[in-house]
């Protein structure tokens, strides 16, 4: 791996840093600032001509501050002649706006896939995409891995017997990844009906599948206002089970979700590290932290060695 290097934005230091220590990897030096009136600043301070590189950067909040680092320095990596500019992005923001839910509306998705290209990257390493349809708005090799791995592993340290567990997916879209779930610790499926009323706002109504006496776990791929999430461990624990756990990729975490997580039924919510938790997030007894510093080092190590990532393209059974 010695023409590998790696870069980072400042949108999630812990994780780019977990990253290096996996692959052996110091960080390579950038400068990645901003200007008097806020513009970014960037400047490349080792050479890459030639070299393969690996730039770092999730799309959280601020999204557009963390999503310009990103384009702007990908484009001096470009500029400086590196032979190869990947996209490491843990969390792929303006991933739900994937499509025109109404007319006149922005594909946004679409959108942001056009310009990560247009600055010059060759590749994009990213993990559980909102709508894997994303894939198909890049003409450059996209590898979407999957977080079911550590939060599997994580989940099997509660230790919870399979006849007393049930996974439960917090809407129909979720169905196909709970599904997994349920496979891997040989135990049923429960599905929650929700009626959304306007972005952000979802109303649970009713329980599909039989959650009584049993320890369910919700999973889903975010955790945004964390309305959907709170509503249904409440209709789940309504229904019979005996408690309620949780289990998501990405932490967004806006808005009241805290508030609401503290306050809600569950006991516990099982979470990435794609997204740096806020100071109030960290200071929740409820939310554990997973991370997936090791999963995406083994990504780049695998495309950079030009070794098969199937495997990480599955969810696992860990």
């Amino acid at each position: 791996m010695s023409d590998m290097m790696l870069f980072a934005g400042n949108s999630n230091p812990a994780l780019s840093s977990a990253i290096a220590s996996y692959l052996g990897l110091n960080m390579s030096d950038a400068m990645v600032g901003r200007f008097a009136d806020g513009e970014i600043q960037v400047e490349i301070q080792t050479s890459v001509r030639h070299r393969q590189t690996y730039l770092i950067q999730t799309l959280s909040w601020p999204v557009n501050d963390n999503l310009m680092e990103l384009l702007v320095m990908g484009d001096a990596l470009r500029r400086a002649s590196a032979d190869e500019i990947t996209a490491v992005i843990p969390y792929f923001g303006y991933a739900r706006q994937d499509r025109q839910a109404k007319p006149r509306t922005p594909i946004t998705a679409k959108l942001i896939a056009d310009l990560i290209q247009a600055a010059g990257f060759s590749r994009v390493i990213t993990m559980d995409l909102h709508a894997s349809q994303i894939q198909g708005f890049f003409t450059k090799p996209v590898d979407n891995i999957y977080a079911s791995p550590v939060l599997i592993h994580s989940l099997r340290s509660l230790e919870i017997p399979s006849d007393k567990l049930v996974f439960v997916s917090p809407d129909a879209g979720g169905v196909e990844r709970a599904r997994h779930y349920s496979n891997v610790f040989r135990c049923p499926l429960a599905i929650v009906d929700k009626r959304r009323s306007a972005p952000g706002v979802a109303h649970a109504m009713h329980l599909i599948g039989d959650v009584k006496d049993k320890h369910a776990i919700i999973v889903d791929d975010m955790i945004d206002t964390a309305g959907t999430l709170t509503q249904a461990a409440a209709a789940v624990l309504e229904h019979g089970a005996s408690e309620v756990y949780a289990a998501a990729s990405h932490p967004v975490l806006s808005g009241p979700a805290i508030e609401r997580i503290s306050n809600s039924v569950l006991k516990r919510v099982f979470v990435t590290d794609s997204i740096p938790l806020s100071e109030a997030a960290r200071g929740c007894e409820k939310i554990q932290i997973c991370s997936v510093g090791d999963l995406f080092g083994e990504a780049i190590r695998r495309v950079h060695g030009g070794d098969s990532v199937s495997s990480l393209f599955k969810l696992s059974n860990g």
